[in-house]
């Protein structure tokens, strides 16, 4: 197939174009190249994709709604995973329009060209963020989502409802992913694997929010790799048994489908410490500090819908992913 990898240079972007790649797929990958966090990190990655033949890369901001439909004309796109956002709970605060212009305009943006040039299937990232100040465990695509607690999450929760309209109205079928702390190599500089590991490896205080207490969803980079991967090729349809009397939130009438996307295990944050230490074979303090504002205090993926539509089987467990993550992180950086 031809593909549109949105924020290719991003960590989940990067790692879907790379397999996409790796199987033969004909990828087309954007990404702005913000600076959001280091760019010479998203250029590594962007290096490891040029080396294949099949990957062809422009540089595009998504709320540049010309350029964007500029792209759709010269290539014919079959299907896209939109990956590129504004990332970040915590820089929702800081800079709210930064959210606005690439989670809502670039989407608008990226909606349109695909109502207008036949996509067979857009698959988008969501986030576990949209459950917000829900505390019922684990998390269900069932649950109600309208209370987001940071403006990033009410963004992707936009997205959602916006896949939708358009899966009504032009029959474009969408598949949004909530995605739930995702880690791996390639990682996020700006996400807690690399605080983290940063801080171990330089002996300084490991910053640990809300006293420890955070339970997290940690998903491994492959296996968010699959799960994507085989939601791409379930085009999404509409659910027969859908009814505006007893709506379920997660399908439709309209050819629109909502996933979790985790590993169905949540970790206790000063576990998942503990075991990266061991990965890197160092240890350091830990400084115990209030829950930061938008953070949710803990997550947990009811993924059993996702299995039984995908057959998506998480078979990553915490240490062997950690591992992983530690080989990776000790080869790059000591390059640097």
């Amino acid at each position: 197939m031809k593909l549109l990898v949105t924020g290719a240079a991003g960590f989940i972007g990067y790692a879907l174009a790379r397999s996409l790649c790796e199987r033969g797929d004909d990828v087309i990958g954007i990404d702005n190249l913000n600076d959001y966090y280091d760019v010479a990190l998203k250029q590594a990655r962007l290096a490891q994709l040029e080396a294949f033949e099949n990957f062809h890369f422009v540089q595009l901001d998504m709320a540049n709604a010309e350029a964007l439909r500029g792209l759709f004309e010269r290539h014919r796109i079959e299907r896209v995973l939109n990956m590129a956002a504004q990332a970040g709970v915590r820089y929702s605060l800081e800079n709210p329009a930064a959210y606005i212009d690439s989670n809502l305009v670039g989407f608008g943006n990226l909606l349109e060209c695909c109502r207008h040039h036949a996509i067979e299937h857009l698959v988008y990232a969501s986030s576990s963020s949209v459950y917000g100040a829900n505390r019922s465990m684990p998390f269900s695509t069932a649950d109600n989502v309208d209370h987001p607690i940071s403006l990033y999450a009410a963004t992707k929760k936009a997205n959602e409802l916006m896949a939708h309209s358009y899966s009504h109205l032009y029959q474009l079928p969408t598949t949004g992913l909530r995605f739930f702390t995702v880690y791996g190599p390639w990682g996020r500089p700006d996400m807690s694997p690399i605080l983290f590991a940063d801080a171990i490896m330089q002996g300084k205080p490991i910053k640990v929010f809300n006293q420890g207490r955070h339970r997290r969803d940690f998903t491994y980079i492959d296996d968010i790799v699959d799960g994507v991967l085989g939601c791409l090729e379930r085009i999404a349809s509409s659910n027969p048994d859908w009814s505006g009397l007893e709506p379920d939130p997660a399908s439709s009438s309209a050819p629109w489908r909502i996933y979790n996307i985790g590993r169905g295990e949540p970790v206790e944050l000063l576990r998942y410490i503990e075991l990266l230490e061991q990965a890197l074979g160092k240890t350091t303090s830990k400084e115990l500090l209030p829950a930061q504002p938008g953070d949710v205090e803990d997550t947990y993926a009811d993924i059993a819908s996702l299995t039984a539509d995908t057959g998506y089987s998480p078979g990553t467990a915490i240490e062997q992913g950690l591992q992983q993550f530690a080989r990776w992180y000790l080869d790059y950086y000591a390059k640097k």
